[in-house]
């Protein structure tokens, strides 16, 4: 593993409860179906009322849609210009001394989601394995009611560049043989199989297939082994001597491609942000389907 700090257990969490350098985060939002007639795939919901059910102990919330993502975007969950990303994360208590530990519940996608912003922005920090699921599965302590929040911080950001890439970016991609594009959505919208939220069905031409749900251990809820992976992902072609151009239908699932890919020690990876939401939806733009 390049990065065990970026990876940790629900055993090492719960010894670190309490540690004044904590900064624990539940970053859970989901998304449900539009209301009829809508053009958009899918609403945000924030996970505040579930995480006043119930969270890890000393845990804040963090909302992507709400506070950190780009205001003037039409699609949902886009990386947020640096400033509002850096104002954000201080109110919520991160500074240059913070222990940053990420979770989500039902899955981890949105918690490998704040980890790449935050190593985008220059800020390493932990995904819980398993997430609250596995916390809750084993008995661990929850407790309940709005967050506590952290003292603000000064959230200083170091911009790492290649992270994220736009449409013609991936659009000269697909002439690179050099370059290989990953698809983590599932089999139907990959292969085109009937009608998609996101617009036209299919993919992007040439594109692979590594499904995030393939690469999480049902059992466990956490993450494959990385030699499972690693086989995943060769097996489609991708290869640590390739440029690796991930994306799903919002930029959000295809970050636990990102986070193994990482994990495995592959070094040209970045994200295609706004992924199938923008590509389905524009007719000039080349789809495949089959």
């Amino acid at each position: 593993m390049r990065d065990p700090q970026a990876l940790i257990s629900t055993g090492e969490l719960a010894a670190l409860l309490g540690d004044p350098s904590l900064r624990l985060y539940d970053c859970t939002t989901s998304t449900v179906p539009p209301p009829e007639g809508s053009d958009v795939p899918y609403v945000a919901v924030s996970g505040r009322a579930g995480f006043e059910e119930a969270h890890i102990p000393g845990a804040d919330h963090l909302d992507i849609q709400g506070e950190f993502a780009a205001r003037d975007s039409k699609f949902l969950f886009m990386m947020a210009p640096v400033e509002q990303m850096s104002a954000a994360f201080g109110r919520h208590g991160i500074g240059p001394h913070s222990r940053v530990v990420l979770y989500n519940r039902g899955n981890m996608w949105m918690s490998t989601r704040f980890w790449w912003m935050l190593r985008a922005l220059g800020c390493d920090a932990a995904v819980l394995d398993g997430g609250f699921d596995k916390w809750q599965a084993e008995g661990r302590p929850t407790e309940s009611g709005a967050p506590r929040g952290y003292p603000r911080a000064t959230f200083a950001a170091a911009p790492r560049p290649g992270m994220f890439v736009g449409r013609d970016d991936v659009l000269a991609a697909l002439h690179q043989p050099g370059t290989v594009i990953v698809n983590a959505l599932g089999d139907d919208l990959h292969q085109g199989r009937g009608p998609s939220r996101y617009g036209r069905p299919g993919r992007i031409p040439g594109s692979v297939q590594v499904s995030a749900a393939t690469l999480i251990d049902p059992a466990t809820k956490g993450f494959t082994t990385l030699a499972d992976a690693r086989d995943k992902f060769e097996a489609k072609g991708v290869t640590p001597d390739k440029r690796v151009i991930c994306y799903c239908g919002g930029g959000i699932s295809t970050t636990i491609d990102l986070f193994l890919l990482h994990q495995l020690g592959y070094d040209d990876i970045t994200l295609y942000d706004a992924s199938m939401g923008e590509w389905a939806r524009d007719p000039e733009l080349p789809i495949e389907t089959g």
